[in-house]
């Protein structure tokens, strides 16, 4: 499980622990970067490591995503040092986890490569993952979000796990705001469960990617992406996710 954009409590951490529920730890951003903002993350980065470091539920690092907090780093070197510092700074801490210097693309220093896909049609999804060549096409050039992947040298180790970090998406409001949000939308339960079949059956066809992270567990306020809705009810029953999911 990816929690994203926060520093959990670690009472909850103790549960994953207990639960034996893995987790891809991760810090909220900045809004824009600066030598002060720079100065304050990485102090509460490196508390965070130091706090939560001894929880054997967290199997990953991620200081930083899709360059939030760093929106130039694609040029900046400035910002493109403080992501590698990060990155370093981490495994400095923790050498024992892996590391994602900037999750999604524009990696500067990265144990594993990670892209980030909205794309909702599965035979596109298919293609760009299906095959080595494919893959490393994907992960040399522009990605799917128009980012470079890798922002500066040395990006990530030539035989680095890749792994595509958010995909899917789909809005299926079954409860709360009507006009609520996702990168795509289904209508009704049967819609649903076609587009994510597909989706899912897309990914897990490729033989070159080492994992995935769908989009997301639960609905959030204005994002009806969730395979649950707020109130951590399925949207579908949970034998059909578990189907989906496992193939």
């Amino acid at each position: 499980m990816r929690i994203h954009q926060k520093a959990e409590d670690p009472r909850f951490l103790f549960w994953c622990d207990l639960l034996g529920l893995t987790v891809w730890a991760e810090s909220g951003a900045a809004y824009e970067y600066s030598p002060r903002a720079a100065a304050r993350l990485s102090a509460e980065w490196a508390d965070m490591i130091g706090r939560d470091r001894s929880h054997p539920c967290i199997i990953t690092w991620v200081p930083l995503n899709e360059s939030w907090g760093v929106q130039h780093i694609a040029h900046d070197r400035a910002q493109q040092a403080y992501a590698r510092s990060l990155a370093d700074l981490t495994r400095a801490l923790d050498p024992t986890r892996p590391v994602i210097s900037n999750d999604g693309w524009e990696h500067t220093s990265s144990d594993l490569v990670t892209i980030h896909d909205y794309t909702d049609s599965p035979d596109v999804i298919g293609t760009r993952y299906s095959t080595n060549e494919a893959v490393q096409a994907t992960v040399t050039d522009f990605g799917p979000a128009g980012r470079w992947m890798r922002a500066s040298e040395p990006g990530w180790p030539d035989d680095a796990p890749i792994v595509l970090g958010e995909f899917g998406g789909i809005a299926f409001v079954t409860s709360g705001d009507e006009q609520a949000w996702g990168y795509s939308s289904a209508s009704g339960a049967a819609a649903y469960e076609k587009q994510l079949s597909a989706l899912v059956a897309a990914v897990r066809g490729s033989s070159s990617l080492a994992g995935f992270c769908y989009t997301q567990l639960t609905d959030a306020r204005q994002e009806a992406n969730g395979l649950c809705d707020e109130n951590r009810l399925p949207k579908l029953p949970p034998e059909t996710v578990r189907r989906i999911v496992q193939g």
